[in-house]
């Protein structure tokens, strides 16, 4: 799987978000100062290149669907996170984040839950 871009991530959490799209429809969902129509189908045609996006014809229109699910794309990258700068270790990236004060201990307690909850 590539790593996509910052501009092409931020596209593909639309399409994930709304599943089967058309460029305008992402274009639309974008904040002001929305960038050009021709910027946006560039991403989608790196996207496509890139095999996270199917694409069929409807009509006239172009309409897209995700190839590859937001779960798929955050489960391979995150591995490589914890692999590069946690060795591997998900209990280092946890702690790292306890101690930068980026979680909670309420948000802990979830966690645990969460774990002893998939275990069962």
């Amino acid at each position: 799987m590539e790593r996509l871009t910052p501009q092409e991530e931020s596209v593909m959490l639309y399409v994930w978000q709304l599943g089967e799209c058309a460029i305008k429809d992402v274009v639309d969902q974008m904040e002001e100062p929305k960038p050009p129509y021709t910027t946006v189908a560039s991403i989608f045609r790196n996207l496509e290149n890139k095999e996270y996006l199917t694409k069929r014809r409807f009509g006239n229109v172009k309409v897209f669907k995700p190839k590859v699910t937001e779960a798929a794309y955050k489960r391979h990258f995150l591995s490589g996170v914890v692999q590069s700068y946690f060795d591997n270790s998900y209990k280092k990236l946890v702690s790292f984040f306890a101690k930068e004060q980026k979680i909670t201990k309420d948000e802990l307690a979830e966690i645990i839950r969460l774990i002893e909850k998939n275990q069962k």
